[in-house]
């Protein structure tokens, strides 16, 4: 590999990261695929009592947000369970949780305590994680960040509690897909966060910091899906990248069929960024519910009120919904529910988010290892590009 290798808590890794997406987009077939070859392979989080048909099972006698949780955290465990039965004891795996949902607390404990080497948090500042994993230092503390000046209030908290970042993942949500980096609709395209402006600035930050040059990785996240983009992102001072719907897309990927093939059949012009219930900017392809969504976007966002408001699936995932507490100024929808249409492959009703830029394979569908070596500059010693139909029935 021509590449620097990735240094993490002192494990010698690929200088991949695969990206957290759910609900059960990234869960342990993907994750465990990914760190069997030597990249960091990441579970995310949210919602995986999805994928446990015993659980959900369960819950739909309960209709109960505590026994959506305890459930959610059962999940969690078996996930991480099974990649690392997948990667085998030295594979390198990590768990994405955002920083908005509800359980964010009781999701980093019982990743940690489950026996991932890195929790990994996004949406949202954790100022709070090393306190939270202090009982924990063999753990990696890797937050999601997109501008030099977040990194420099994150850093500086955590050094108040005597901890630094094992890595910081530098997210543009110009081409990132779900939720992004940004808080404004308005801010997502702003060159401020730029690589080239970003990476360079948070080196300075590490100067006034006393801090040496490469004393924490940083990990470049959007838009990056070729050898080229990954020498470039290294030329300004990257130590890795993170890679999302590259990996969503691939064989291994935990999602059904149909949505690898609308992801992968999409084209820039079916790309929309639009505001999340979650409070946040998102970027997903426009299927027919998002097309109908946006349609009626702004009647909901009028008629939205916390007067009238309650959590549909009575799971209360989020601590800030839009939809749930009525705020108009967020999305006015279930994103619980839609993702999850879209993990079984509803193309109907699903929602479906992905990056922008184009994937480093087309249409095609190929396996964890042809893509990483694509990425590297290597060439798969076998293909694993799978035939499959344009549309599962």
């Amino acid at each position: 590999m021509d590449l620097p290798y990735l240094k993490i808590k002192g494990r010698t890794l690929l200088p991949v990261i695969q990206g957290g997406m759910g609900i059960g987009i990234s869960a342990h077939s993907l994750a465990g695929a990914v760190a069997a070859e030597g990249a960091v392979g990441t579970i995310a989080s949210v919602e995986l009592r999805r994928l446990h048909d015993d659980l959900m099972r369960h819950l739909r006698r309960l209709r109960d947000p505590a026994a959506s949780a305890r459930a959610n955290l059962t999940a969690l465990d078996r996930e991480i369970q099974e990649a690392r039965r997948i990667a085998g004891k030295e594979g390198f795996i990590a768990v994405n949780v955002m920083h908005a949902i509800s359980g964010y607390r009781e999701h980093v404990l019982q990743a940690i305590r489950s026996g991932v080497n890195a929790v990994i948090v996004g949406a949202g500042l954790p100022m709070d994680l090393p306190t939270l994993a202090a009982e924990f230092p063999k753990v990696a503390l890797i937050p999601i960040l997109s501008e030099a000046r977040g990194v420099q209030v994150v850093v500086r908290r955590w050094i108040r509690q005597k901890r630094l970042p094992d890595a910081i993942i530098i997210e543009n949500p110009q081409f990132a897909g779900g939720h992004l980096g940004a808080t404004r609709l308005e801010d997502v395209s702003d060159p401020r966060y730029g690589f080239a402006i970003v990476l360079p600035a948070i080196r300075k930050l590490w100067e006034e910091l006393g801090l040496k040059s490469d004393q924490i990785p940083l990990i470049a996240a959007g838009g990056i899906s070729s050898f080229q983009k990954m020498r470039e992102i290294f030329s300004l001072g990257g130590s890795g990248v993170q890679l999302g719907t590259p990996f969503a897309v691939t064989s291994e990927g935990d999602a059904h069929i149909n949505f690898k093939r609308v992801l992968a059949d999409a084209t820039p012009n079916d790309l929309v960024t639009f505001m999340s219930s979650a409070g946040l900017p998102a970027r997903a392809v426009l299927t027919p519910w998002l097309r109908r969504y946006l349609g009626r976007e702004g009647r909901l966002r009028a008629c939205a009120s916390p007067d009238r408001s309650q959590c549909p699936s009575q799971t209360e995932c989020l601590v800030h919904c839009g939809f749930k507490d009525g705020h108009s100024s967020s999305g006015q929808f279930c994103i619980e529910a839609q993702l999850a249409a879209a993990q079984r492959g509803d193309v109907e009703h699903g929602l479906f988010f992905r990056g922008a830029g184009q994937l480093p394979f087309g249409q095609k569908i190929r396996g964890v290892r042809e893509l990483l070596a694509s990425l590297l500059g290597e060439t798969a010693q076998t293909s694993m590009e799978e035939c499959i139909p344009r549309l599962a029935v």
